[in-house]
């Protein structure tokens, strides 16, 4: 039982994460009333705080610079459905977890609040199960991400021994 679920539950996870994601497209990009409602909070709200134009549609948190995360997160999560790309799907889940962590806490510590759209909390509800199966996806994938994390490390911060003896030729050159 544990091996059919180990086996089944990264495809499930994909799938229901993928279709929230391309889901929310449709209105992201439309520039749907719901979005421009969603997005115009935001954007008053961190006017009041002195960031003007954040979440607007040319702000640095744009529906469509969000729109655009989720695209990708739905790409890698399904890409990484094929064995070969099995460190997509990881990757896909990270990107999940970065955009719905902003989610969900502009949901709950904004004047955006969990239901403004009226639809009973359905879009809060949406993102904190996503949120939460990306989270419990990177902790059953925590090798791959760890793996895929140091490689980032070592090409942003190269390893000691090796920045020591590219000194060491420069010297001696």
């Amino acid at each position: 039982m544990i091996a059919r679920i180990k086996r089944y539950a990264p495809i499930a996870y994909s799938l229901v994460a993928s279709a929230v994601f391309l889901d929310s497209l449709r209105f992201k990009y439309t520039n749907a009333i719901e979005t421009q409602v969603i997005f115009g909070r935001l954007d008053a709200w961190a006017t009041s705080l002195g960031a003007p134009g954040l979440f607007a549609q040319t702000g640095l948190f744009s529906q469509y610079v969000i729109g655009t995360a989720e695209l990708l997160a739905a790409t890698l999560l399904l890409l990484g459905l094929f064995p070969a790309f099995r460190r997509l799907q990881t990757l896909g889940a990270l990107i999940a977890v970065a955009v719905m962590t902003g989610a969900v806490n502009f949901h709950l510590w904004t004047p955006l609040g969990i239901d403004p759209n009226n639809d009973g909390g359905g879009l809060f509800a949406m993102a904190v199960t996503v949120w939460l199966s990306s989270i419990v996806m990177l902790v059953a994938r925590r090798k791959t991400l760890f793996a895929i994390l140091s490689g980032i490390r070592d090409v942003l911060v190269p390893p000691a021994e090796t920045a020591f003896r590219s000194e060491a030729r420069h010297a001696a050159a």
